[in-house]
């Protein structure tokens, strides 16, 4: 797995610090419980220069994960998609992951964490693909993990937090070791829940399928994209409870998150997925997905969020 590059700048509450000095107490409750919500956003090079995709949207869910762990943050969405523009500017980036993070610092010692203040961070570096060069072209090898996603009641999966990706840890670390790129997880009841941090799609008799929001996993931007693009591309497309068996009887199955983007699978659990190849529908899918991010066709859903025009807009206003 490729290690995580430096830059020169981040951005935390307000002001804009160097990469070295981005750090917390030991005692943050954040490092002792966990509070830590955040976001992965990618920020695309285009012909009209670096442009983030879903920012906004990217945006809204991690104040939408504070809200549900009562996490006052002091910054409007405004203020934050601002941020993260002048972020990748000051960092001198054409193109980038963008990790925002809120996260409660030093002050509670129990489980309440009423004392513990609540701190923002936008860091970004550069990440290329996420599973590995010619993963988009070649796709991966998957498998059934052993490891079920939680169950509705327990933790709230529609919230992105960090504690929410410890079951993906020993999702990914098992498939690793057992010669998989990635793993798709059941959910308690034995469906299909998600991978290790990606939503599931599948090609099945020409009809695209993919798990409805059930509490075992996350609400993905890029899954509602992928959605959202193939609905407007006329593949009929089934949100439902799907059991495994049919990761087995598909014609394709691909994978999607901010960092995995659209990677075909080309087999699960050593059985072949269709021709053991990116197939037709996940083809034009992840064209239609990738020329809209990097900016070579029309972005009618206004996706894009193009950094050099925020910031000119900044500067007028």
């Amino acid at each position: 797995m490729a290690k995580l590059t430096a830059t020169d700048w981040i951005w935390r509450d307000g002001e804009f610090i160097r990469w070295q000095d981005a750090t917390v107490h030991v005692l943050a409750h954040s490092m002792q419980f966990g509070s830590s919500a955040f976001e992965g956003v990618r920020c695309y090079s285009t012909p009209r220069g670096p442009a983030i995709f879903r920012l906004e949207d990217h945006l809204q869910r991690l104040l939408d994960t504070c809200k549900i762990y009562r996490m006052d943050v002091k910054y409007s969405l405004d203020e934050l998609v601002a941020a993260s523009c002048e972020l990748v500017e000051k960092n001198n980036l054409d193109a980038c992951y963008i990790r925002p993070m809120v996260l409660r610092g030093f002050g509670a010692s129990g489980m309440v964490p009423g004392d513990s203040p609540v701190e923002v961070y936008l860091p970004c570096w550069p990440w290329g693909a996420y599973l590995g060069e010619g993963a988009l072209e070649n796709g991966v090898d998957a498998c059934i993990a052993s490891w079920a996603r939680v169950a509705p009641n327990t933790i709230p999966s529609m919230a992105k937090v960090a504690g929410n990706y410890l079951s993906g840890q020993l999702i990914k670390q098992e498939a690793l070791r057992n010669g998989y790129a990635e793993a798709i997880a059941l959910t308690v009841n034995g469906m299909i829940s998600e991978g290790s941090g990606q939503n599931v799609f599948m090609v099945y008799k020409g009809e695209l399928y993919t798990p409805t929001v059930n509490g075992t996993l996350l609400h993905g931007i890029t899954r509602s994209s992928i959605i959202t693009l193939a609905k407007d591309m006329g593949i009929p497309i089934r949100e439902q409870e799907v059991p495994r068996e049919m990761l087995y009887l598909a014609d394709e199955v691909f994978v999607c998150g901010t960092a995995s983007e659209v990677t075909p699978v080309r087999s699960v659990d050593r059985i072949q997925v269709g021709e053991g190849r990116r197939g037709p529908i996940t083809t034009r899918i992840q064209q239609r997905f990738l020329d809209l991010v990097k900016g070579a066709r029309e972005d009618p859903y206004n996706w894009l969020t193009y950094v050099r025009a925020e910031r000119a807009a900044k500067a007028t206003a």
